[in-house]
């Protein structure tokens, strides 16, 4: 039951920076102050993705807390890096992100997600 609380955690954070990184580029910046409070006031899809994307992030905590109850630190800690790669292949593949590929970062996350695996997999009795 831990990994499913670790896996629902990693779903979420990505979800929630997906969401967050959609609402900080569709909103006025922050620096317009008025701008971006009216966005909100006037409950804009830019305030309303944002103000879910952080209740997801709320929500990731409370998975990973439940998490961290039934799986060694050691175990789990590294799945978080699986979020790296999912929000990696799905900014990418969202076309309204404009992320663009390339071989280098897919290098990199090919990297982290062979760690991700050398850690996960069970240990060998000697």
């Amino acid at each position: 039951m831990g990994y499913f609380w670790a896996l629902m955690s990693v779903l979420l954070v990505s979800c929630a920076q997906l969401m967050m990184k959609w609402a900080m580029v569709t909103l006025p910046p922050v620096g317009q102050r008025d701008a971006f409070i009216s966005a909100f006031v006037s409950v804009s899809p830019g305030a309303v993705v944002l103000v879910i994307g952080l209740f997801a992030y709320v929500f990731s905590m409370g998975c990973w807390f439940m998490a961290l109850r039934r799986i060694a630190l050691s175990k789990a800690y590294p799945l978080l890096s699986l979020s790296y790669v999912l929000v990696w292949g799905a900014a990418i593949w969202l076309p309204w992100l404009h992320e663009h590929f390339s071989a280098g970062k897919l290098v990199g996350v090919s990297v982290i997600f062979m760690g991700l695996l050398l850690v996960c997999l069970p240990d060998r009795k000697s």
